[in-house]
């Protein structure tokens, strides 16, 4: 009971540093409260637009790695890549070669968003029954409707997952944006000299809220697009699953 009594306090002046606000640890200055709206603009504007940009790339090149079931190796390398690659190396690496700016960390965050999304688009694309595929072959559809009318929609959920994963990850990681010289969220976590410990803490607790009410918000659309025969095959295995292991565990 000691430490959470301790840490009362700095909560409570981190919440009066986000909704009411007050002046910079130097002096002089009014940070958080009112102040804090131009950072959250940027921050979501910064996010989306990067996830968008990554989209644009990565649904029709995992549509068409998934559809021509050509080049596997490439869509598992560039996961691989994406995972290996920390945001703040690209940081260096464009600032030394671009620039600071904008740009510079929009399009890290796109090369972050795109390893995701390409992943689970070629997953849902590849996961389509044949027989399906098949069928819809038979009933003359080239193999451009096939990949418009059959595929996406029925591999929707599945891509959308991973632009929901990709969205949560960008907007955590726009909170280093000010290492590129854009003001984000982050420039109270990374400046305590102006904005002082409850800035701090007040900001982190600010993008974390505003992670958790993004991956709610698109959990929410996921859950809404998914056809309702996926919605109720789900269960049914997950029901077989259950079954085969308790018959496993009887026999053992």
């Amino acid at each position: 009971m000691i430490l959470p009594l301790a840490v009362v306090p700095e909560f409570v002046d981190a919440f009066r540093y986000v909704f009411v606000g007050g002046e910079s640890v130097t002096g002089g200055l009014q940070v958080g409260g009112p102040a804090l709206i131009p950072y959250l603009v940027n921050h979501l504007v910064l996010s989306f637009v990067s996830v968008a940009v990554a989209v644009l790339i990565a649904v029709p090149l995992g549509l068409y790695l998934g559809h021509t079931r050509r080049a596997e190796f490439l869509a598992v390398n560039i996961t691989n890549a994406g995972r290996a690659i920390p945001p703040l190396a690209l940081i260096g690496f464009f600032i030394a070669y671009i620039g600071v700016g904008f740009d510079a960390f929009g399009l890290v965050l796109v090369l972050l968003a795109i390893p995701p999304i390409l992943t689970s688009t070629y997953v849902a694309t590849t996961q389509i029954e044949p027989d399906t595929v098949d069928a819809a072959r038979g009933m003359g559809l080239t193999e451009g409707q096939i990949l418009r009318r059959v595929e996406f929609p029925l591999g929707l959920p599945t891509t959308f997952s991973g632009i929901r994963i990709a969205t949560v990850a960008v907007v955590a990681t726009a909170t280093i944006a000010p290492f590129a010289s854009v003001d984000t969220l982050g420039v109270p976590i990374l400046s305590p000299n102006v904005h002082g410990p409850a800035g701090q803490l007040g900001a982190a607790v600010l993008v974390a809220i505003l992670t958790l009410v993004i991956s709610a918000g698109l959990g929410a659309v996921q859950q809404a697009i998914t056809p309702r025969g996926l919605k109720t095959v789900a269960p049914e295995r997950r029901r077989g699953l259950f079954a085969t292991l308790r018959r496993r565990t009887q026999t053992t």
